[in-house]
């Protein structure tokens, strides 16, 4: 008899305990102090923003993103220009492509324009990066 009400007593506490962890809309996370969402997603994540790692280049009035899966055509803005003066310091030659972090918005393309399906509207730089030493890779054509 001891037993059932021990048993009986122990699914009480425990269903209210469960309760009032499904009562929560967010969560703090004590490590870093970050604000997690019901679905699992900082406010930073649930911004609508795409965080893009690739090599960046500005050149005659064009700029691309070149990620691992995909290449980016960059809207040419006041961030992009951002983008371009930090880039300068880590270049040897103007086409030189530097490692960039940034975080911005996807756009499809308009249709009847020429260039690469999506671009890439900057808003926000996370990184910019020194290339890697690939000089046996490059073809330079001589006078």
């Amino acid at each position: 008899m001891k037993a059932r009400n021990l048993v009986f007593a122990l699914l009480i506490i425990l269903g209210f305990s469960c309760k009032q962890e499904t009562g929560k809309s967010q969560d703090i996370n004590e490590d870093s102090s970050t604000v997690v969402q019901e679905d699992e997603r900082t406010p930073k994540q649930a911004d609508g923003l795409t965080l893009l790692k690739g090599e960046f280049l500005y050149y005659a009035d064009a700029a691309v993103l070149q990620t691992h899966r995909e290449v980016y055509g960059v809207v040419v803005d006041e961030k992009m220009h951002e983008l371009d003066d930090m880039t300068k310091a880590f270049k040897t030659e103007i086409t030189d492509m530097v490692p960039v972090e940034i975080r911005g918005k996807i756009i499809q393309k308009p249709e009847g324009e020429e260039g690469w399906p999506f671009r890439v509207e900057i808003k926000e730089i996370l990184k910019v990066s020194k290339p890697k030493d690939n000089s046996d890779k490059i073809i330079t054509i001589g006078q």
